[in-house]
């Protein structure tokens, strides 16, 4: 088994430089008529000018996915690289994809003050390389899931200066019903079997000629990282299913209050988060549920004036490049505690202090995040506090026709540390180390995306990670096929364990209205 996931990986790493770095330089585009496609395959070898940078983004841990309306990201050259930074109305936090990256015609006819739209997706994922279960156990080989998925979305306008949406989804997988409901734990079916929920829900507006306001459940993006997570600590992510989707499909809107001031270059957001949420893990009795015991009780902070979380940040957009500061007071996403009764899980009050930095150099952009944060608590260290240091680099390349090369990489590093942390249930080194190399490269026009994205833990993947290689196919202006397979490679960090037999293929129809 272990040989067919090395030989797995050769292919990708074959795929990786045959598909993307060697044919880096491209033909003249399919739209040119009169060329079989033998002459436009031929012609891979003739350089062309730069093409634009496709949007994408990722978290090593996000599979574990701002307005939906995403803004255009950064192209080469002079001040119209960040002009997607440009929203006034959204503030730059919020220009990266939403949820719905993709939007097909409306429905229509329409009041002039209503825009509706959604999707209707049918996803299925085969598991490529599972053990036969122990007795008792559920069997995930083979067909993992079999979704139909509708997602709505409405925009309203209420008057020239103010606006409203609301968005939601709903979905059902017979696959446990076909493979057999008995089988699998009450939190298993509860989470994948079917779901309905409310998404992003709020109202905007202009309350000065320089200050907007903001209220209902939103994604705000912070930083400037698309794969990895420094700064972009509002929103938690959705981590059921690892390595399938990207970052920016997986963030999870919360209930909070925002003002956006303007003052020339420069916008200062603050925000009051109402609705505490935290990241969805996979649940027990799942595929990738990663512990052999089931999760102790967990406390959440109750709705209170006392438990809110707040945030500040300040944005100067320049010409070829961009600057932000961030604040925060927040909860932390769940640690174990050790009390006489045993383990139960916590979220501790944490504070953050980062700045983010983008900017454009030819065909290169180059990215940087660092954040401090207090407050962090560990088992293994009762009633001690410690301070960890964040700091992230980024390189984005687009100087190839149709093609974007990303490499970021992050370090954590935390100060007094004590070699009592690497011990479970913490599980924390000194300096965890995260990077993400992405490829990506557009064919006939932009109707086919293929992309490759290596995530990984520790310097030389010893602490675990994935690696995906995904084809997207515009079949028509409103239908999008989606083929993926996604390997997962084991380590010394506790999810990555005994995540190695767990390999997947996907394929998904997404019909847009």
């Amino acid at each position: 088994m272990k040989t067919r996931v090395s030989m797995l990986k050769g292919l990708w790493a074959g795929l990786l430089v045959m598909g993307l770095v060697s044919t880096s330089v491209t033909a003249p585009a399919l739209a040119q008529t009169g060329q079989s496609q033998e002459e436009i395959l031929s012609g891979f070898g003739d350089e062309d000018k730069p093409g634009e940078k496709e949007s994408s983004g990722d978290d090593v841990l996000s599979g574990f996915g701002d307005d939906s309306a995403s803004a255009e990201k950064p192209k080469t050259g002079g001040e119209s690289v960040l002009e997607g930074f440009e929203d006034s109305a959204a503030g730059s936090e919020e220009t990266k994809a939403g949820p719905a990256s993709r939007v097909g015609p409306r429905l229509g006819p329409l009041p002039s003050w209503l825009d509706l739209g959604g999707s209707i997706a049918l996803s299925s994922c085969l598991n490529l390389d599972h053990d036969a279960p122990a007795a008792g156990n559920p069997d995930y080989r083979y067909l993992s899931r079999l979704r139909g998925e509708l997602k709505l979305e409405a925009d309203v306008k209420l008057s020239s200066s103010w606006q409203a949406r609301a968005s939601g989804h709903a979905y059902y997988d017979p696959a446990y019903a076909v493979k057999g409901r008995y089988m699998f734990s009450d939190e298993t079916l509860e989470e994948f079997e079917r779901e309905a929920e409310l998404d992003e829900a709020w109202i905007r507006g202009r309350i000065l000629p320089n200050l907007d306001l903001k209220a209902g459940r939103q994604i705000v993006v912070w930083g400037k990282s698309d794969n990895l997570r420094v700064t972009d600590v509002l929103n938690p992510l959705d981590n059921r299913e690892p390595g399938l989707v990207d970052i920016e499909d997986l963030r999870l809107p919360t209930a909070m209050t925002k003002l956006d001031l303007y003052l020339g270059d420069w916008n200062l957001s603050g925000m009051v988060v109402h609705e505490v949420r935290f990241n969805k893990a996979p649940p027990w009795g799942g595929d990738f549920y990663p512990l052999a015991f089931y999760p102790p009780d967990e406390e959440t902070p109750d709705f209170a004036l006392s438990h809110q979380e707040y945030g500040l940040a300040l944005n100067g957009i320049f010409s070829g490049w961009d600057l932000s500061f961030y604040g925060a007071s927040f909860y932390n996403e769940q640690r174990l505690d050790l009390t006489s009764r045993g383990f139960r899980r916590v979220h501790d009050r944490i504070w953050m202090a980062g700045a983010a930095f983008n900017a454009a150099w030819g065909s290169w952009l180059i990215k940087a995040e660092a954040a401090v944060f207090g407050g962090l608590k560990f088992a293994n260290l009762p009633g001690a506090d410690r301070t960890r240091l964040d700091l992230m680099a980024g390189l984005e390349y687009n100087g190839f026709t149709n093609t974007t090369i990303s490499l970021e990489v992050v370090n954590r590093h935390l100060f007094d540390y004590d070699a009592v942390l690497a011990a479970d249930p913490d599980d924390t080194e000194e300096n965890e180390v995260q990077s993400a190399l992405r490829l990506t490269r557009t064919f006939f026009n932009e109707t086919l995306e293929l992309s490759f994205l290596a995530s990984t833990y520790g310097w030389f993947g010893d602490r675990g990670g994935f690696q995906r290689l995904q084809a997207e196919y515009d079949w028509t202006d409103d239908l999008i096929v989606t083929l993926g397979v996604v390997n997962f490679t084991e380590g010394d960090y506790y999810f990555f364990r005994n995540i190695g037999d767990k390999d997947r293929v996907y394929l998904t129809f997404t019909y847009h209205f």
